[in-house]
């Protein structure tokens, strides 16, 4: 049995915590905060309950494994699981409406048929089975298996078979990136081409230049949908911790870690902030790349922001500033009205705007971003059945300072899709970068995407074997990214690598 230290209770820390627990290791997470969940918390006032993440769960097959896996008890039986229907609502500046239904490529395409017409639903279906192919040769090395120590393979290669181009006297012309895909491949609708483009957006991803690979994004959610947790994804969070309690893992809050502790060439445990050591065999850090580097910036040759938890074999590429999150929660007067989607997508009528603000030289809130509305059915959020908890979602700039003014423009834009808005608002909150920022330990509040294939590695992250001996990293930061599916995976992984050893190659 060996002692484990796990830094951090986020959700791919806890899934490693409770398969490490299983294997028969004595566990011990310490938090540095009151609770666990690390980005997957919530905000609670008055009745109403809201997620300060992300608001719907993609690939629940992930944390069905893990439950199954961790004990008897399924995971439908600790929380309540349904598909949201539809998956959501697009509404483009011009006014057209598409209502896309839960986890059928096919009923996708006649909702696009239906709604733009001209052969938009064969065009994206097209696409779609392209899009499968690029999932089929990247859902392995990508989410099932450690990255591979020749990750440069990965970068290479672009696993979409983007269509050829033929033009007179000139090479064939094909798609690199997402948005040069939209502009080659779906037919020159401007609709279909925000649409996908917004696959990359949600994860602050600039389309123009995320590769191809990219298409999994869309791909993902069509085919395997998008699921909605009663009492919100924190309740998701309550339930891995339990399990981990039912598994004998031993959780210490308000406990930060000052340092990890090296001996004789590898990680041997971990310093308090009060001066506190505890030994261990193997130490999992859950924890942004900046929190790493300091815990790390006594251990010899660790020191510096090169990317410290990486693997020795190669250096994944340093990742670029990434984008965060502006929610707003709305407490409504009055009860959600039948028929409302879960999910709405207001796209901005100015992209070109929204794109330079958060990639280009002048940073700063969108004039008038894209929009994401959740409007969740679930009693368990508000305090009766004539109340409704909305929350708002636009991506920002990392750091980005919100004025009141900020916050006006976003429920402006809001109304347009939730009419009455602005006299059934009780109060409202706000979750700004800062705010993303104090509770992941993230600079600037940034939000880590999932690893992607392709684009020179920019899009992979490092892997969880680090160059410390024993050290492993774990959660959306580390291969292989970030996202609810993605942080489950990491656990899975670190988890495989402790107890197998370095020959782990994932689940088969």
């Amino acid at each position: 049995m060996a002692r484990i230290v796990v830094i951090g209770a986020g959700m791919g820390a806890m899934a490693a915590a409770a398969r490490l627990a299983v294997a028969g290791h004595r566990v011990v997470v310490h938090e540095r905060s009151g609770t666990y969940g690390g980005a997957l918390g919530a905000v609670e006032r008055a009745g109403f309950a809201f997620d300060t993440g992300p608001g719907l769960l993609q690939l629940p097959a992930v944390y069905r494994d893990l439950f199954v896996k961790t004990g008897k008890e399924p995971l439908e039986r600790c929380v309540e699981l349904s598909q949201v229907e539809p998956a959501v609502r697009h509404v483009f500046a011009d006014g057209t409406a598409i209502d896309l239904p839960n986890a059928s490529r096919a009923g996708v395409g006649e909702a696009l048929d239906a709604a733009l017409g001209g052969g938009a639903g064969a065009r994206w279906s097209a696409f779609m089975n392209r899009a499968r192919e690029a999932w089929d040769r990247t859902r392995r090395p990508l989410l099932e298996e450690p990255l591979w120590p020749n990750w440069q393979v990965l970068a290479e290669r672009e696993p979409y078979p983007a269509v050829p181009h033929k033009r007179l006297l000139r090479r064939e012309l094909r798609a690199t990136t997402l948005t040069g895909v939209g502009e080659l491949e779906l037919g020159g609708d401007a609709r279909l081409l925000v649409l996908l483009e917004q696959y990359a957006l949600a994860w602050g991803l600039d389309p123009r230049t995320t590769p191809a690979s990219a298409a999994v994004l869309p791909y993902m959610e069509h085919t395997f949908g998008a699921w909605s947790v009663r009492g919100g994804m924190r309740a998701l969070a309550r339930a891995v911790y339990e399990r981990c309690l039912a598994r004998r893992v031993e959780f210490a809050f308000d406990s930060p870690v000052a340092r990890i502790i090296e001996k004789d060439g590898r990680a041997a445990g971990v310093e308090l902030a009060d001066g506190t050591a505890h030994e261990a065999d193997f130490v999992v850090a859950g924890v942004a790349p900046g929190v790493l580097d300091g815990l790390l910036s006594g251990v010899s040759g660790m020191s510096g922001a090169s990317g410290v938890n990486i693997r020795a074999e190669g250096e994944v590429p340093a990742r670029a500033g990434l984008p965060s999150r502006l929610m707003v929660f709305l407490a409504l007067r009055g009860p959600r009205p039948e028929g409302t989607p879960h999910r709405t997508v207001l796209h901005t009528p100015d992209r070109g705007d929204e794109l330079d603000r958060l990639f280009g030289d002048r940073p700063g809130l969108p004039l008038a971003p894209t929009l994401t509305v959740l409007r969740p059915d679930d009693p368990a959020l508000t305090p009766d059945a004539e109340h409704e908890a909305l929350t708002l979602t636009a991506t920002v700039p990392a750091h980005t300072r919100v004025t009141g003014a900020d916050v006006e423009r976003l429920l402006a834009r809001a109304e347009s899709v939730v009419p009455g808005l602005r006299e059934r608002l009780l109060w409202h909150e706000v979750r700004t970068p800062a705010d993303v920022a104090e509770a992941t330990g993230a600079e600037g509040g940034a939000v880590p995407p999932p690893s992607l294939a392709a684009g020179e590695g920019r899009l992979l992250h490092p892997a969880n074997s680090t160059r410390l001996p024993g050290l492993f990293a774990v959660g959306g930061w580390a291969h292989p990214g970030g996202g609810l599916p993605h942080a489950g995976m990491s656990g899975t992984l670190v988890a495989g690598l402790i107890v197998e050893g370095p020959d782990f190659r994932g689940s088969q």
